[in-house]
């Protein structure tokens, strides 16, 4: 069984996710580590766990998807994975980055980048890819098909969905991809979003006003 661990980091209250099984393996999803003292957390969690992180992993590459990748990289040599059409999201946090009073570390770039569906495996897990753009122009979610839980970045929250007025949003995407993509797995599935309380595909479909 996969266990979530999550850390809400920097000023806009990202989760941070750490996943991990009984191998002792770990996938670091959407670092938003932007403090020293959030950074010291995630690490803490990792040596009191006796974890041994290897992969990297974005949802997409807003910048507070994105403020801990350098970091993550300085000290596990881990290069972030995403899908290829997030990076010239990825590209413009550089810029505006300033505006909006935040320091950033430059991320790597991937070695490799993730096809938009498939499987990836660390340790015993296995996470099913999900392509659902609209919050961004090609955001994935990782759904780890054994444990019934998904790790679904900005596109599903408790009662909303992802904003979709950022360069590469698009509403009707979006929304089409939630109900095609997301509402076809089982309700019980525990979904774990990029910012605020989980909930399960089951109440969301019942009670989120986007689709009622």
């Amino acid at each position: 069984m996969a266990h979530i661990q999550v850390f809400p980091n920097n000023p806009f209250q990202e989760n941070t996710y750490i996943l991990y099984d009984k191998t002792g393996e770990c996938a670091i999803i959407d670092p938003g580590m932007y403090t020293a003292s959030e950074q010291n957390v995630v690490v803490n969690f990792i040596k009191a766990n006796q974890l041994k992180p290897v992969m990297l992993l974005n949802t997409h590459c807003h910048i507070d998807h994105v403020l801990g990748n350098k970091f993550i990289f300085d000290l596990y040599g881990l290069k972030p994975q995403f899908n290829k059409g997030e990076r010239e999201t990825l590209d413009a946090v550089v810029a505006y980055a300033p505006a909006m009073d935040l320091l950033y570390d430059v991320s790597p770039l991937p070695d490799n980048y993730l096809p938009e569906t498939g499987t990836i495996r660390f340790g015993d897990t296995d996470l099913d890819l999900i392509f659902a753009p609209g919050h961004s122009p090609a955001h994935l979610c990782f759904y780890d098909v054994k444990d019934n839980q998904l790790i679904g970045g900005d596109v599903l929250f408790n009662g909303s969905i992802g904003r979709t007025d950022l360069p590469g949003g698009n509403f009707e995407l979006l929304i089409k991809n939630i109900e095609e993509k997301l509402f076809t797995l089982p309700d019980n599935c525990v979904v774990y979003p990029g910012h605020g309380p989980e909930t399960t595909i089951g109440h969301e479909k019942q009670y989120n006003p986007f689709f009622m």
